[in-house]
């Protein structure tokens, strides 16, 4: 994920937030006389972002609720709808009053939710009826229930009531048993979850209670390493200071420590000895766990409180003794809570195409149960004389002293019962136990996937998480792949390599010593202390630093007091195996911020302490105390971070640091013109390395200009509504006129594997465009190195600052891209990259420019976009999927991601360095970039393939099955009686022929691993849909009606004329069928394993046993049937003429099709089987043919 890439994101819980008011007027007054307005307290260096930003290298993503209003891919933001209620007070009916201590008030009037949480569904009362009406929302289990509802009418009862009806008993039961055993699990760890014990504090004393009956507005003690059990404000903690760190690891995935803040004014109170008292107004319960607007009255003065004072439900208290804090949100209302739904439902392509097949087969049923309704109107008008005394119908009762109608309706009414009878008769035509094989066969394919242990990243012990079953199919056909760039592409581990300090470049880094620390360790208390990672150092530099005598040695010393102190970072110390040793660990958010710090120490500026008022930076050995008098956090308009220190000399600065787009602007230049000149010639020689880069810049604040700053921050601060974007005016009228102190530039490297991924995935035919939020030369140098770009391609850059020159250049560039089209048939016979910035996409997206960057990107090999935000990476999947059929897929690592990932058909989330929230938001998970090559390649080769057999398989043995129903109607009179039996019908598709479609579902593999990995040309194979497509459907359906023909008039023929019963010949046409359509299977399977063979041969021997079984039970009608007619030889040449009749059509025009217009998969079979009988050279020569032939076929 980028850390550049911040619109739409919000991280709001930063480090210094907390710091008290008195402590900063203390701190101030050593350096200037200044008097704060003591009615108006506030904490010094609390900087929170509104809902759509994000400080720099945050993760954490917006929940805010959008509601209606449209959401804007291409806008810079929304900051500003804000300001204008910025200084206004929330009134009580919109914000939320909380009595410390006092929980009876504070829920007499309001009512708020308990602390009970309840995450399961159903109870023993709701379970039935709330089940049923879920699942009835698929319209198949409506049409299966009325068709057993119309069974059960004496008028239309064709099938016994209890047959008629198990079919979707037999369904709803198992997704009933499914979903009770996981609200179960559910309700179980709810009840776990709600007996945890807490100390709360009652009548003066903290006391054990269960966590379901926390009430808000009561105050809560909890100890080192203890779970948080409701979101609470913090009153105090075990540090003098106010801190208290803790770990969301359970909330938001990241693990790194973050610091929560005590205001001072509840700190120095001790809630068991004195009673605290006061009124906390907040806003009401939201989704965005990163974000908290709060004041807080105490002793007449009022606090401000924002998101780093707040600890949420789920979150663990570390390296703190303890911390005391206020429920202001509990239960459900928490914002953990809040957030416990998961990733939008999608559904798969093939499962949405197949509804079109299933439409198809609706009206043929219509067809069908029309044509006989009406040849029975036509034959019981032919026939009326004969009705009066017929067996089936007997039209008058003469048993009574009157003649009346007996069982007969009318002509009309006749017409229409014959009509749904057949509905009912010919119902499997729609496959019910099609929607329970996808099921069971998705679950099937999601073990292996998991289970494969070629998806196992090793180094973050994370397996492949299937974390979406109904899509595994569209692995197999994805044509744009949108990625992240770092943390996807790359490691996220970020190493300072350079630095360019007062216009030097400073690039020729080493190792000192074994270790690479030689020279920054210093000593502690009793211990030396060492930075925990190594950083390569330039021994010039080095040098430089250790003195202090020229203004070129103070400029160096404060760029690297600025990269020490411009963060926040916690510094941790890690016990060694010595004792005498120690290793600073340096916790932060940000992987940037940590290679920076840590690069700092290497240099002899090591950060060794940071409480909430002030940093503790040891100089080359000299510890220097500096205040913390303020921090503006790194925001998506800004685009840079600022601290305000008060200095060891008594001076105050500002230190700020961030992107070069904004920095230059806010720089002084006239100060030093060549200084800034040659930094950024630097700037431009580390970004086309591929080098992140960041800009450094300092000035002197005057006693009037700190005063000014106080001011407006207090207000800012204290405001309840619009307070980011008070907050960043803030920071905007303080970061300007700096002197520019130099840059750094820090390595992200690629993973393992993403060169040859990103080859293997646009020889298989996948677009792959890279969305990042780095500057265009960054992006570009690793687009070289990922070989995303080549020295090959023609290159388009788009960079413009307006909706007209946006409008030019694409439509020149279109023209260009034309030019370079000579293919007739429309396709870039060169190779063309798009580069274009976040800047023109906010004048392109949601505008009429769309479809001109839709023309001219669809002629582009590869896009790469740059600077771009997370809701325009969204925007750019939404113009491909808006004006396009094909699959997308969105990969990212980090909550800016989330949109994006959100918006593609497919989205997989990285399990990287930057916390869970893309992977709590995606379909699929796993540990790193190459390993989208074999999720595509193989599984979601197999998968499609899988899928697409069994859809059409089960389309036709269930039309087979229907159409021999509908060829016996045909020889009784239209009457709709069966000759099979009414188990048989119901068993046909759950036991027959179910089995086997589930296993060749999950295990069948047309061909290898390595074949496939070798060959990535055949994925698109998927891409064209050649495994399911209406022309194989309706060739299908040929193959259907000339089975079903042979099925049916065979047996007719062979006993026409003989005394054999309707009963024995419905035996013989059930088992036709069956053995008809698994032969038919088995002669598809491409890999046989003992399990295939069980469930094709195990099924047909199952037919066997069952009708025997029917027909030896006397109460049943047919009984005996099936032993009068198989004791004769007759009836086994029946079955075998059957199967042969029915399929050598089919053999032969499956063997003539492939011989004479073989597809690309049967190619790669008959060569892949043959490889090992042919010698090395045959073998060449074949990959030679393979070769030309696929280039042939995708030039």
């Amino acid at each position: 994920m980028d850390p550049n890439s911040l619109i739409e994101i919000s991280e709001t819980s930063h480090q210094f937030s907390g710091r008290n008011s008195s402590a900063q007027r203390t701190a101030s007054s050593s350096y200037y006389t200044v008097h704060s307005r003591t009615s108006s307290t506030h904490s010094i260096g609390l900087s929170e972002q509104g809902s759509i930003h994000v400080r720099h290298g945050s993760r954490g993503a917006d929940f805010i609720d959008q509601g209606s209003r449209r959401v804007r891919h291409g806008s810079r933001g929304a900051d500003q709808e804000g300001l204008s209620t910025s200084y206004k007070e929330i009134s009580d009916d919109d914000a939320r009053l909380i009595y410390v201590n006092d929980p009876d008030r504070t829920n007499e009037k309001f009512e708020f939710a308990g602390n009970s949480i309840r995450t399961g569904k159903y109870s023993i009362l709701t379970f039935l009826p709330r089940n049923l009406y879920e699942q009835f929302h698929r319209v198949a289990y409506i049409y299966f229930l009325v068709i057993a509802i119309l069974n059960q009418l004496p008028q239309l009862a064709v099938f016994g009531r209890g047959a008629s009806i198990l079919p979707l008993a037999f369904v709803l039961l198992v997704t009933a048993v499914k979903d009770a055993f996981e609200d179960y699990r559910r309700q179980r760890a709810d009840k776990i979850e709600n007996n945890r014990l807490a100390w709360v504090l009652v009548n003066d004393r903290f006391r054990e209670m269960k966590w379901k009956d926390i009430r808000v507005g009561e105050i809560i003690k909890v100890s080192a390493t203890e779970s948080i059990p409701c979101d609470m404000v913090l009153l105090s903690t075990s540090d003098a200071t106010g801190v208290a760190y803790v770990q969301t690891t359970n909330l938001d995935g990241e693990s790194n420590l973050k610091t929560r803040y005590a205001k001072q004014e509840t700190q120095i109170k001790d809630p068991a000895n004195e009673r605290i008292t006061g009124v906390i107004k907040c806003e009401r319960p939201n989704r965005n766990i990163y974000g908290f607007h709060a004041n807080m009255d105490v002793d007449g003065k009022r606090i401000s409180l924002g998101p780093s004072n707040i600890i949420l439900r789920g979150c663990e208290l570390k390296n703190t003794d303890w911390a005391i804090g206020i429920a202001v949100y509990a239960g459900r209302e928490t914002k953990a809570m809040l957030n416990n739904s998961g990733a939008p439902s999608k559904r798969s392509r093939l499962e949405t195409r197949m509804n079109r097949e299933i439409i198809f087969l609706s009206v043929f049923l219509v067809v069908l149960c029309t044509i006989v309704s009406i040849c029975h109107g036509i034959w019981l008008r032919n026939h009326d004389n004969e009705l009066d005394l017929m067996q089936f119908y007997r039209k008058k009762d003469y048993s009574k002293d009157e003649d009346e109608d007996y069982n007969y309706y009318g002509w009309g009414m006749e017409i229409f019962l014959v009509f749904l009878m057949s509905v009912i008769v010919f119902q499997i035509m729609i496959p019910i136990s099609l929607y329970i094989s996808m099921e069971l066969v998705r679950v099937g394919q999601a073990f292996f996937m998991i289970r494969d242990t070629r998806l196992y990243d090793e180094s973050s012990n994370s397996r492949f998480q299937c974390r979406a079953l109904n899509i595994n199919e569209d692995l197999g056909q994805i044509k744009y792949v949108f990625s992240d760039k770092t943390g996807t592409l790359t490691e996220n581990k970020m190493e300072f390599q350079c630095a360019s300090i007062g216009g030097v470049d400073y690039s020729n880094s080493e190792d000192l010593g074994d270790d690479g620390r030689t020279g920054c360790s210093v000593q502690g208390e009793g211990c030396v202390l060492k930075p925990k990672t190594k950083v390569k150092v330039d021994r010039n530099l080095l040098g430089i630093l250790k003195r202090n005598d020229t203004v070129k040695d103070r400029h160096a010393r404060d760029f690297f007091i600025a990269l020490a102190a411009c963060n926040t970072i916690v510094p941790i110390n890690v016990e060694t195996s010595d004792p005498s040793v120690k290793l600073i660990d340096y916790q932060g958010e940000s992987p940037d911020e940590q290679a920076l710090v840590y690069a700092a120490a290497a240099y002899g500026f090591m950060l060794v302490e940071r409480t909430s008022g002030h940093i503790v930076i040891d100089v080359h050995g000299e510890r220097q105390r500096f205040s913390v008098l303020g921090l503006h956090e790194f925001d998506s308009d800004r685009k840079r971070m600022s601290v305000i220190l008060g200095c060891p000399d008594k001076t105050v600065k500002v230190y700020v640091k961030g992107a070069d787009t904004t920095m230059f602007s806010v720089v002084d230049s006239s100060l030093n013109p060549s200084m800034v000149e040659a930094t950024e010639s630097h700037l431009q020689a580390y970004s086309s390395k591929g080098l992140r880069t960041l800009v450094v810049g300092m000035r002197d604040l005057t006693a009037s200009e700190f005063e000014q700053w106080q001011s407006a921050y207090e207000t800012a601060s204290n405001a309840l509504m619009g307070r980011a974007g008070l907050l960043r005016k803030v920071a905007i009228n303080v970061e300007h006129s700096l002197g520019l102190l130099g840059a750094s530039g820090i390595e992200d490297k690629l993973q393992q594997g993403v060169p040859e991924a990103i080859e293997s995935l646009r020889t298989a035919g996948i677009k792959v465009w890279v969305l990042t939020g780095d500057k265009q030369e960054t992006a570009i140098s690793i687009g070289y190195s990922s070989r995303l770009l080549t020295s090959g391609m023609t290159q388009i850059v788009v960079n413009n600052n307006s909706k007209e020159t946006c409008r030019k250049s694409l439509q020149d560039n279109i023209g260009m891209c034309k030019k370079l089209i000579c293919d007739a048939r429309g396709v870039a016979m060169a190779e063309i990259a798009l580069i274009i910035d976040g800047t023109s996409l906010v004048h392109i997206l949601d505008t009429e420019l769309e479809e001109e960057l839709f023309e001219l990107a669809s002629k582009c090999t590869v896009v790469l976009c740059c600077r771009v935000a997370p809701l325009q990476k969204a925007g750019i999947v939404a113009l491909i999927k808006s004006r396009t059929d094909v699959m997308t897929l969105a990969i990212g690592d980090g909550a800016n991601d989330v949109s994006m990932i959100q918006m593609a058909d497919v989205g997989i989330g990285i399990s990287g360095q930057e916390g869970r929230q893309a992977v709590m938001a995606s379909d699929f998970a796993m540990g790193q970039f190459r390993f989208l090559v074999p999720l595509l390649l193989v599984h979601g080769h197999w998968n499609y393939q899988r899928m697409s057999y069994m859809i059409l398989y089960n389309f036709y043995r269930n039309a087979v099955f229907v159409l021999i129903l509908f060829w016996y109607v045909l020889y009784t009179s239209f009457t709709l009686t069966t000759a099979i039996t009414d188990w048989s019908s119901v068993l046909y598709s759950v036991i027959y022929t179910s089995v086997p479609t589930i296993a060749i579902g999950i295990l069948d593999k047309d061909l290898s691993r390595t074949f496939l990995m070798n060959r990535p040309q055949l994925y698109r194979a998927g891409q064209r849909d050649e495994s399911y497509n209406g022309k194989l459907f309706w060739v299908t359906m040929l193959d259907t009606l000339w089975q079903s023909v042979a099925a049916f008039f065979g047996p007719l023929l062979a006993y026409w004329g003989s005394d054999v019963g309707g009963s024995s010949l419905g035996d013989l046409w059930t088992l036709a069928a069956v053995l008809m359509v698994n032969v038919h299977l088995a002669m598809d399977v491409n890999r046989w394993y003992w399990v295939t063979h069980a469930a094709v041969w195990g099924s047909i021997i199952a037919t066997f046993v069952c009708i025997m079984a029917i027909d030896a039970l006397p109460f049943l009608p047919g009984f005996w049937a099936f032993f009068h007619v198989a004791d004769t030889a007759l009836f086994w040449i029946c079955l075998l003429g059957v199967v042969v009749g029915a399929l050598v059509p089919r053999f032969v025009v499956k063997v003539f099709g492939q011989w004479l217009r073989p597809n690309d998969i049967q190619l790669a079979r008959e060569m892949e089987k043959f490889k090992n009988s042919s010698s090395d050279s045959d073998s060449g020569q074949q990959q030679v043919e393979m070769s030309r032939i696929f280039d042939r076929r995708w030039s």
